[in-house]
């Protein structure tokens, strides 16, 4: 199996910035592209960014381009996800997932593998 652990989460003021982690373990063999999505109260899973096993490719959500920088160091097996200028919207849990190809990016049921989630709050 393949595990998934978000951490970083908290409560930060508009403007602020976060950095989420996520440390991927287990039977990582055919785990390739780490991505994150986001889910608020009431609404669906939205996609937030990816990227690719070596970092070559990565692809944001329109709601965080130029906001958001997604990396990842594969020699800690860990995928980060830096969040600057946070607006109040940004309000979710945040989710670390797992993909084994670069088809169907935003699609949530596409993705083999998914951590717990992590709450990131941001305060007006």
């Amino acid at each position: 199996q393949v595990q998934l652990v978000e951490s970083g989460g908290g409560l930060v003021q508009a403007g602020g910035s976060l950095r989420l982690s996520c440390a991927v373990s287990g039977r990582t063999f055919g785990v390739h592209h780490l991505g994150w999505f986001r889910q608020a109260p009431g609404k669906e899973r939205e996609f937030v960014a990816i990227i690719s096993e070596r970092s070559t490719y990565t692809h944001y959500g329109d709601s965080v381009k130029g906001r958001f920088t997604i990396s990842r160091d594969r020699a800690k097996n860990t995928a980060y996800l830096q969040m600057n200028s946070l607006k109040p919207e940004d309000t979710a849990v945040y989710y670390c997932a797992a993909k084994r190809d670069l088809t169907n990016l935003k699609i949530p049921a596409q993705y083999n593998y998914w951590g717990q989630g992590t709450q990131v709050t941001v305060a007006s």
